[in-house]
């Protein structure tokens, strides 16, 4: 694993602002990105471990949960959990449980108690695929490139399926 910047941080704008990208630019790739955010972290030190992700910088953003992002609200206008929100408080929130039972059971088969505890929901939804094939640099798919080339090809394939 190559030497990198830490940084933490309890300030979302903040956080935003030494990522490097603007909030309209969706189309910025996170793998190719030279900072990374770490919440839980169970994924993200596994591919720099492995040399999938290589960035310069990498900051915590475990405080953004004690602010909104780490809210779980159940209101009469529906279900509103928070990015930084952990997978275990979700699962076992009474509210979910009862009303949505579905995710609540869905977030307990997800991963271990261990893992549960530690990730957060916005980092277990924007996780990059557990696939071995894309986590191999020895791949040229375990790139940003490679993956975008493999992307494009299967957009090329479902084009010319006849449904």
């Amino acid at each position: 694993m190559q030497p990198f910047h830490f940084t933490r941080t309890d300030d979302a704008k903040y956080a935003v602002l030494m990522h490097g990208t603007s909030l309209k630019d969706a189309s910025s790739d996170p793998a190719s990105a030279s900072t990374q955010y770490l919440a839980g972290g169970t994924t993200l030190l596994d591919l720099m471990k492995l040399g999938v992700l290589r960035p310069a910088a990498s900051y915590r953003i475990n405080d953004l949960a004690h602010a909104k992002a780490g809210t779980i609200e159940f209101t009469a206008d529906g279900l509103r959990l928070g990015a930084m929100s952990r997978m275990s408080a979700a699962a076992e929130h009474p509210d979910i449980r009862r009303n949505f039972p579905v995710v609540s059971q869905s977030l307990e088969l997800a991963a271990s108690p261990q893992i549960r505890n530690m990730a957060s929901l916005g980092g277990n939804v924007l996780q990059r695929t557990r696939c071995s094939y894309f986590r191999d640099v020895s791949y040229d798919n375990a790139t940003s490139a490679g993956l975008a080339r493999d992307a494009q090809h299967l957009m090329d394939l479902t084009d010319r399926m006849p449904f």
